[in-house]
Formats: C-alpha cells, structure tokens, sequence
C-alpha cells in the first residue's frame, strides 16, 4: 500500500503479514479522497478509523494535512504497527484498542468523518449497527459524514441516514449523512 497525496505522497507502508487486515486498495482510496477533497479542508477536520487494520486510510488523511485522528481497531498487533508507523512518519495518529461495537457504545468523541472498513463477511445486522451507534450517540459534527466500506455484494441503501453509494472495483464506499 502506499500513500497518494501530501506530504508523504508515494510512500510505501508494508505491514506484517500476520496481520488480520484487508487494506483498501490505492484505485479505492484515491477515488475515495477525490471525493472527500470536495467536502473538505484536511486540515480543519477531525477523523476516527473505525476497524483501522493497518492504518492505510488514517495515513493518508495524515498525509494531507488532518492533526486529528483516532484509530480503533480491537487486535493489538494492528494498534502496534499504526502506533510505530505513526511514529516513523511523525503523524498526529491516536490510537485506541478496543472492539468497535463497545467504543461507539460509550465514546462521546464528535468528528467530521468516520470512517469504518468491518471485515467484508458482516452480517447485514453487523453493518448496519455502525450506523444506528455513530448517529445514535451523535458522533458525527455538523456536516460530517461517516462512509462504510464493504462489498459490492452488499447493500446498506435500507438503512437510516443512508445518501448514496460509489463502487469501485469490489469495493463499495457507502456514504451516510445527518439528515
């Protein structure tokens, strides 16, 4: 994986192999910025990684310019390779050990993008906790937008606070909004 823009643009992240991780794709990912890049200034937001695995997208918010980044993900290996590339890289990145479900249960953090990559094989309950957890507790600041990566076999359009969908290969990024 690598990074595509800002200040570590074209930098290479190879994290161990043990790791329980499924990082999203460069095509996804650029694709994916291109339409953050439109909604808003790196630098002014806040972000939380939600199922952070190796930190890919963490990164490249870092990358363009975003100080404020929090990283959940409950295995400890994942924590510890974001926390050493962070370092390396000198990126504002916290990060947090802890099952998804539980932290969105009791967090009262608000950002303006969450981001949220669950292992592909969810069940349609799974997924659509994310959602009813992030609104349900107000985590999300005005305007913000909490987008669901999953894949293109799955839907998530039924769900409350559901705007609209981009596929890109086998992925899809579902994007959720306060309405």
């Amino acid at each position: 994986m690598r990074i595509i823009s800002g200040t570590y643009k074209s930098r290479k992240i190879v994290a161990p192999k043990n790791l329980p991780v499924r990082p999203t794709t460069d095509m996804a990912k650029e694709s994916l910025f291109n339409i953050l890049n439109n909604l808003f200034y790196f630098d002014d937001i806040s972000v939380l990684d939600l199922f952070a695995g190796t930190g890919n997208i963490s990164y490249e918010f870092a990358s363009r310019g975003t100080q404020n980044i929090t990283c959940v993900d409950q295995d400890y290996g994942c924590i510890k390779f974001i926390n050493q590339t962070a370092e390396s890289f000198e990126m504002p990145i916290n990060t947090i050990k802890s099952d998804v479900f539980k932290f969105l249960e009791k967090s009262n953090l608000q950002t303006n993008v969450i981001f949220a990559d669950p292992p592909y094989n969810f069940s349609e309950e799974e997924f659509a906790k994310i959602p009813e957890l992030v609104f349900q507790n107000n985590m999300l600041l005005e305007d913000g937008i909490l987008i669901v990566e999953h894949s293109k076999h799955t839907n998530l359009s039924n769900l409350n606070h559901y705007s609209y969908s981009k596929s890109y290969g086998g992925n899809m990024f579902s994007f959720f909004e306060i309405t």
